[in-house]
């Protein structure tokens, strides 16, 4: 199939936007607490309102692209996450931003099972990988630039600046005076309307599925958690999303509680800085699976996460600064070494599987509240401690996992061409 430009772009974009409104709960933790008078324990509600989406949604998210195909499924996602956003921008209170907070995941996990057999067509099959090589990158700059635009919008708003342009005046007309950082969701508002808008306009292929692709009936899904891989590897994606959340979610206020940071300014940057060196950590890793086995990457990853953390938690607040972004690079590589060696270790059932996968996700929602529920018994700092139990089951991950399919590497291409010029 000839490659469709414009929708790939259009792919490119969307993916875009899903990391922007996606990866901001880090940043805006400590106000929205603030704000509501939270717990901990109430703080961390917030995301688990978010990521308990994907575990409700990921696999029913499947088989309503199936029926009604991928433009129709984007524009019901955007509908979701637009009805999100504006809902909780019109009547700012928890109980509102819970549920609002639900909405934007469900249909954030509904954009995410639509867009890569989409990505595929439009892209055609010979650069699928560089494609997904670009949406990670997409992604990693959307994650980083979207703690900026809100410390733009609360320092601005809260400064009073209101002579600098007509966007900080609409903002504050908008905005409650005393709850800045809720402008960040009428942006999000705005974002949600004009990608229903330019979807709605867009022509879109017919995507075929390749077998690996299809989601199965239910039953599908029961005969696979039967399988003892399936669930120890649905628990890697679990304890990898609890990692990467169960930090992100925290670091802003962690940087205030002990080292006096404002999470408007320092706070918004580490988790921005944080979300970059992901990027940068993903590309590494790239190089990486072509030199080593996965799983001795996934190893040296892992142990690196482990002494980076401790160091991070227990360090002074320059090492605190340097030791969150670094974190962000140890773990880059986690989620997609986890994800291929799991796809590698079954024979068949990859779409159902994958669904399952990305139902993992929910790991996410449930750690974070955990540090939540801690930080209000022992404290932030011993709370966050619970993320080795995570890590440690990664580690044992990449010593007992045994895929029918290794990746390749270059020391493998190179034996198989002498072997085939040897036969020849």
């Amino acid at each position: 199939m000839k490659q469709n430009n414009y929708l790939v772009i259009l792919i490119f974009v969307i993916f875009f936007a899903i990391s922007f409104l996606t990866n901001i709960l880090g940043s805006i933790n400590p106000n929205v607490s603030d704000s509501f008078s939270l717990s901990g324990t109430m703080t961390g509600m917030l995301p688990f309102s978010f990521f308990i989406a994907y575990a409700l949604m990921s696999i029913p998210s499947g088989m309503i692209v199936q029926k009604y195909d991928e433009k129709k499924s984007l524009i019901l996602a955007w509908i979701l996450a637009f009805g999100g956003a504006t809902f909780f921008s019109l009547f700012p209170s928890f109980p509102v931003f819970i549920c609002s907070l639900f909405l934007i995941g469900s249909g954030m996990a509904l954009l995410q099972v639509a867009m890569f057999p989409l990505l595929r067509v439009a892209g055609g099959e010979e650069h699928f990988s560089f494609n997904s090589v670009i949406v990670q990158l997409v992604f990693g700059v959307a994650s980083f630039f979207s703690p900026f635009v809100y410390s733009y919008l609360v320092s601005h708003l809260g400064a009073n600046k209101l002579n600098e342009g007509i966007f900080i005046k609409v903002m504050s007309f908008l905005t409650p005076e005393k709850l800045p950082w809720v402008s960040i969701y009428w942006v999000f508002a705005f974002i949600c309307f004009m990608m229903i808008v330019i979807i709605a306009l867009s022509r879109f292929p017919h995507v075929v599925r390749k077998e690996d692709e299809i989601v199965g009936a239910w039953e599908t899904h029961v005969d696979l958690f039967k399988q003892k891989s399936v669930n120890l590897f649905f628990l890697g994606i679990f304890a990898y999303v609890g990692v990467e959340q169960g930090i992100a979610n925290w670091i802003s206020e962690f940087l205030r509680t002990y080292h006096n940071f404002q999470p408007e300014t320092t706070g918004a940057a580490t988790v921005g800085l944080f979300w970059g060196m992901m990027t940068v950590g993903c590309f590494l890793g790239l190089f990486l699976v072509k030199l080593l086995d996965g799983k001795i990457v996934l190893r040296i990853f892992t142990f690196a996460t482990l002494v980076v953390l401790t160091i991070t938690l227990f360090g002074n607040s320059r090492i605190a600064l340097l030791g969150f972004p670094a974190l962000g690079f140890c773990i880059s590589v986690m989620y997609a070494l986890i994800f291929s060696l799991a796809l590698n270790s079954v024979s068949r059932y990859h779409g159902s599987f994958s669904g399952i996968l990305c139902t993992a996700i929910a790991g996410g929602a449930i750690f974070s509240l955990l540090i939540g529920k801690l930080k209000d018994i022992i404290g932030l700092q011993a709370g966050m401690m619970i993320l080795y139990i995570p890590l440690s089951y990664i580690l044992s991950l990449s010593y007992w996992a045994k895929p029918i399919v290794q990746n390749a590497t270059f020391k493998q291409s190179k034996l198989k061409s002498k072997t085939e010029n040897n036969e020849k």
